[in-house]
Protein backbone atom coordinates (compact mmCIF):
# COMPACT_ATOMS: atom_id res chain seq x y z
CA UNK A 1 0.00 0.00 0.00
CA UNK A 2 1.59 3.86 -1.22
CA UNK A 3 1.61 5.88 2.19
CA UNK A 4 0.57 9.41 1.69
CA UNK A 5 3.42 11.55 3.42
CA UNK A 6 2.34 14.65 4.07
CA UNK A 7 3.33 17.91 6.06
CA UNK A 8 0.71 19.93 8.33
CA UNK A 9 1.36 23.72 8.02
CA UNK A 10 -0.77 25.91 10.30
CA UNK A 11 0.04 28.48 13.46
CA UNK A 12 -2.56 26.90 15.81
CA UNK A 13 -0.57 24.09 17.77
CA UNK A 14 -4.26 22.39 18.35
CA UNK A 15 -4.95 22.40 14.96
CA UNK A 16 -1.67 21.09 13.82
CA UNK A 17 -1.48 18.76 16.58
CA UNK A 18 -5.05 17.55 15.89
CA UNK A 19 -4.53 16.83 12.23
CA UNK A 20 -1.87 15.00 13.09
CA UNK A 21 -3.69 12.76 15.37
CA UNK A 22 -6.55 12.06 13.12
CA UNK A 23 -4.50 11.34 9.72
CA UNK A 24 -1.48 9.20 11.83
CA UNK A 25 -4.44 7.44 12.78
CA UNK A 26 -5.01 6.22 8.39
CA UNK A 27 -3.08 2.91 7.52
CA UNK A 28 -1.70 5.32 4.57
CA UNK A 29 -1.42 8.29 5.54
CA UNK A 30 2.08 9.55 7.28
CA UNK A 31 2.63 12.78 8.95
CA UNK A 32 6.06 13.39 8.10
CA UNK A 33 6.27 16.92 9.56
CA UNK A 34 4.29 19.95 11.52
CA UNK A 35 5.36 23.48 10.67
CA UNK A 36 3.99 27.06 12.51
CA UNK A 37 4.48 29.26 9.45
CA UNK A 38 4.63 29.62 6.20
CA UNK A 39 8.59 29.72 6.24
CA UNK A 40 8.85 26.93 7.72
CA UNK A 41 6.25 24.73 6.13
CA UNK A 42 8.57 25.92 2.64
CA UNK A 43 11.67 24.41 4.59
CA UNK A 44 10.03 21.47 5.46
CA UNK A 45 8.54 20.90 2.40
CA UNK A 46 12.10 21.03 0.48
CA UNK A 47 13.63 18.75 3.09
CA UNK A 48 11.42 16.33 3.34
CA UNK A 49 9.30 16.08 -0.18
CA UNK A 50 6.14 15.35 1.16
CA UNK A 51 3.34 13.98 -1.54
CA UNK A 52 1.10 16.76 0.00
CA UNK A 53 0.80 19.33 2.37
CA UNK A 54 -2.12 21.17 4.33
CA UNK A 55 -1.52 24.95 4.16
CA UNK A 56 -3.20 27.12 6.46
CA UNK A 57 -3.74 30.70 4.86
CA UNK A 58 -3.18 33.27 7.93
CA UNK A 59 -0.12 32.33 9.12
CA UNK A 60 3.16 34.57 10.98
CA UNK A 61 6.04 35.58 8.88
CA UNK A 62 5.26 34.23 5.69
CA UNK A 63 1.16 33.74 4.72
CA UNK A 64 -0.05 30.68 3.03
CA UNK A 65 -0.12 32.05 -0.54
CA UNK A 66 3.53 33.21 -0.36
CA UNK A 67 3.85 29.95 1.04
CA UNK A 68 2.27 28.49 -2.02
CA UNK A 69 3.68 30.16 -4.30
CA UNK A 70 7.28 29.06 -3.04
CA UNK A 71 6.47 25.26 -2.48
CA UNK A 72 5.25 24.87 -6.25
CA UNK A 73 8.80 26.50 -7.63
CA UNK A 74 10.44 24.27 -5.37
CA UNK A 75 8.83 21.00 -5.57
CA UNK A 76 6.13 21.24 -8.01
CA UNK A 77 5.53 17.50 -7.73
CA UNK A 78 4.11 18.13 -4.39
CA UNK A 79 0.55 18.51 -3.86
CA UNK A 80 -0.91 21.60 -2.11
CA UNK A 81 -4.23 21.72 -0.30
CA UNK A 82 -5.35 25.37 1.28
CA UNK A 83 -6.57 24.82 5.37
CA UNK A 84 -8.84 27.56 6.13
CA UNK A 85 -12.03 29.03 7.53
CA UNK A 86 -12.16 31.98 5.46
CA UNK A 87 -14.12 31.46 2.52
CA UNK A 88 -12.54 34.69 0.98
CA UNK A 89 -12.35 34.98 -3.08
CA UNK A 90 -9.50 36.38 -2.69
CA UNK A 91 -7.92 33.67 -1.16
CA UNK A 92 -9.55 31.36 -3.52
CA UNK A 93 -8.34 33.02 -7.18
CA UNK A 94 -4.98 33.77 -5.64
CA UNK A 95 -4.96 29.66 -4.70
CA UNK A 96 -6.12 28.50 -8.01
CA UNK A 97 -3.58 30.62 -9.88
CA UNK A 98 -0.31 29.95 -8.20
CA UNK A 99 -0.81 26.09 -8.19
CA UNK A 100 -3.04 24.72 -5.09
CA UNK A 101 -4.76 21.59 -5.53
CA UNK A 102 -7.87 22.40 -3.84
CA UNK A 103 -9.22 23.65 -0.61
CA UNK A 104 -10.61 22.34 2.78
CA UNK A 105 -12.47 23.83 5.76
CA UNK A 106 -10.89 23.62 9.20
CA UNK A 107 -14.30 22.14 10.11
CA UNK A 108 -14.94 19.82 7.28
CA UNK A 109 -15.90 16.12 8.98
CA UNK A 110 -13.05 13.99 9.29
CA UNK A 111 -14.14 11.34 7.22
CA UNK A 112 -14.39 13.99 4.26
CA UNK A 113 -11.18 15.62 5.02
CA UNK A 114 -9.25 12.02 4.70
CA UNK A 115 -11.51 11.45 1.64
CA UNK A 116 -10.13 14.82 0.21
CA UNK A 117 -6.46 14.25 0.60
CA UNK A 118 -6.79 10.71 -1.63
CA UNK A 119 -8.32 12.49 -3.87
CA UNK A 120 -5.97 15.35 -4.18
CA UNK A 121 -3.18 13.08 -4.38
CA UNK A 122 -4.91 11.22 -7.05
CA UNK A 123 -5.00 14.44 -9.01
CA UNK A 124 -8.40 15.49 -8.18
CA UNK A 125 -8.96 19.76 -7.67
CA UNK A 126 -11.03 19.85 -4.15
CA UNK A 127 -13.36 22.46 -3.85
CA UNK A 128 -16.46 22.20 -0.96
CA UNK A 129 -19.23 23.19 -1.91
CA UNK A 130 -19.52 26.26 -0.28
CA UNK A 131 -16.39 27.46 -1.27
CA UNK A 132 -17.48 26.78 -4.87
CA UNK A 133 -20.24 28.89 -4.27
CA UNK A 134 -18.30 31.96 -2.96
CA UNK A 135 -16.22 32.01 -6.12
CA UNK A 136 -19.32 31.54 -8.45
CA UNK A 137 -20.36 34.66 -6.57
CA UNK A 138 -17.01 35.89 -7.44
CA UNK A 139 -16.67 35.39 -10.89
CA UNK A 140 -20.07 36.77 -11.77
CA UNK A 141 -19.26 39.68 -10.57
CA UNK A 142 -16.01 39.63 -13.01
CA UNK A 143 -17.82 39.10 -16.03
CA UNK A 144 -20.60 41.73 -14.60
CA UNK A 145 -17.24 44.25 -14.90
CA UNK A 146 -15.69 43.53 -17.60
CA UNK A 147 -18.75 44.16 -19.34
CA UNK A 148 -19.12 47.81 -17.84
CA UNK A 149 -15.48 48.20 -18.17
CA UNK A 150 -15.84 47.32 -22.10
CA UNK A 151 -18.04 49.20 -22.66
CA UNK A 152 -17.20 52.19 -20.96
CA UNK A 153 -14.64 55.14 -23.12
CA UNK A 154 -11.26 54.35 -22.96
CA UNK A 155 -10.44 58.08 -24.26
CA UNK A 156 -7.95 59.68 -22.65
CA UNK A 157 -5.91 56.44 -20.57
CA UNK A 158 -2.73 55.57 -22.28
CA UNK A 159 0.29 54.08 -20.89
CA UNK A 160 3.62 55.27 -20.62
CA UNK A 161 6.26 52.46 -21.50
CA UNK A 162 7.21 51.68 -18.03
CA UNK A 163 3.53 51.57 -17.05
CA UNK A 164 3.19 48.87 -19.90
CA UNK A 165 5.59 46.87 -18.39
CA UNK A 166 4.43 47.07 -15.44
CA UNK A 167 0.84 46.19 -16.63
CA UNK A 168 2.19 42.82 -18.17
CA UNK A 169 3.74 41.93 -14.77
CA UNK A 170 0.64 42.58 -13.19
CA UNK A 171 -1.44 40.31 -16.17
CA UNK A 172 1.07 37.45 -15.25
CA UNK A 173 0.81 37.30 -11.64
CA UNK A 174 3.53 38.63 -10.14
CA UNK A 175 3.36 39.88 -6.82
CA UNK A 176 5.28 43.34 -5.68
CA UNK A 177 8.35 41.68 -4.71
CA UNK A 178 8.38 39.88 -8.04
CA UNK A 179 7.68 43.24 -10.27
CA UNK A 180 10.42 45.06 -8.53
CA UNK A 181 12.79 42.41 -9.10
CA UNK A 182 11.80 41.93 -12.47
CA UNK A 183 12.19 45.80 -13.07
CA UNK A 184 15.09 46.42 -10.77
CA UNK A 185 13.32 48.86 -8.41
CA UNK A 186 12.98 49.33 -5.00
CA UNK A 187 9.80 47.42 -3.81
CA UNK A 188 8.02 50.99 -2.24
CA UNK A 189 8.71 52.58 -5.40
CA UNK A 190 6.77 49.79 -7.05
CA UNK A 191 3.55 49.98 -4.52
CA UNK A 192 3.93 53.66 -5.52
CA UNK A 193 3.97 52.68 -9.46
CA UNK A 194 0.96 50.35 -9.04
CA UNK A 195 -0.87 52.88 -7.03
CA UNK A 196 -0.94 55.57 -9.88
CA UNK A 197 -1.70 52.93 -12.40
CA UNK A 198 -4.66 52.17 -10.38
CA UNK A 199 -5.48 55.98 -10.49
CA UNK A 200 -5.29 56.16 -14.37
CA UNK A 201 -7.28 53.15 -14.50
CA UNK A 202 -9.68 54.21 -11.99
CA UNK A 203 -9.42 51.19 -10.11
CA UNK A 204 -9.25 50.08 -6.34
CA UNK A 205 -7.72 46.53 -6.22
CA UNK A 206 -5.38 44.60 -8.72
CA UNK A 207 -8.60 41.88 -9.29
CA UNK A 208 -9.62 45.28 -10.94
CA UNK A 209 -6.68 46.47 -12.82
CA UNK A 210 -6.16 43.17 -14.70
CA UNK A 211 -9.42 42.93 -16.49
CA UNK A 212 -9.14 46.95 -17.35
CA UNK A 213 -5.69 46.17 -18.30
CA UNK A 214 -6.48 43.20 -20.98
CA UNK A 215 -9.08 45.74 -22.35
CA UNK A 216 -6.16 48.28 -23.07
CA UNK A 217 -3.17 46.44 -24.03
Amino acid sequence: MRRIRIVVADDQMLTREGLRTILDLEDDMDVVGVAKNGLEACEMTELLRPDLVLLDIQMPIMDGIEALKRMKRICPETFVLILTTFIDADYIVDGMANGASGYMLKDMDGDRMIASIRDAVSGQFILPATVAAQLAVRMNKFTEDQEQWQTASLDGIKLTEREEELALLIIRGLNNREIADVMHIAEGTTRNYISNLYGKLEVTDRVQAIVRLKSLI
